[in-house]
């Protein structure tokens, strides 16, 4: 089995803040990333200290967003930087991985 070294990077943003569209048609259209996965949390809080969740009497629309992403170390820190100077993104964190190669 070969594997390689790649960077995971996941970007925390709300609903409410509308940027999921233009990160991800940056990180498709423009950057080219190996792969990316938006999740959508049912509950959560931030720095504000406001927790948001979802509940069938309260249909929360600015409800905890993930954007994970993964690719060659070099061009996850490009793509983090041209996102960083286009929008504010105060939530990131990123983590070296192995992604499995098939033969």
């Amino acid at each position: 089995m070969a594997y390689r070294e790649i960077t995971v990077a996941r970007i925390y943003i709300r609903e409410a803040e509308h940027l999921l569209a233009d990160i991800l048609k940056f990180l498709h259209d423009e950057e080219k990333v190996a792969g990316a996965v938006v999740l959508r949390g049912v509950a959560g809080f931030s720095t504000d200290g406001i927790i948001r969740t979802a509940s069938l009497i309260d249909l929360s629309l600015d409800l905890p967003l993930v954007v994970e992403f993964y690719d060659l170390p070099e061009r996850v820190d490009a793509a983090l930087e041209k996102l960083a100077r286009r929008m504010k993104l105060p939530h990131v964190v990123c983590w070296p991985a192995r992604q499995w190669c098939p033969a």
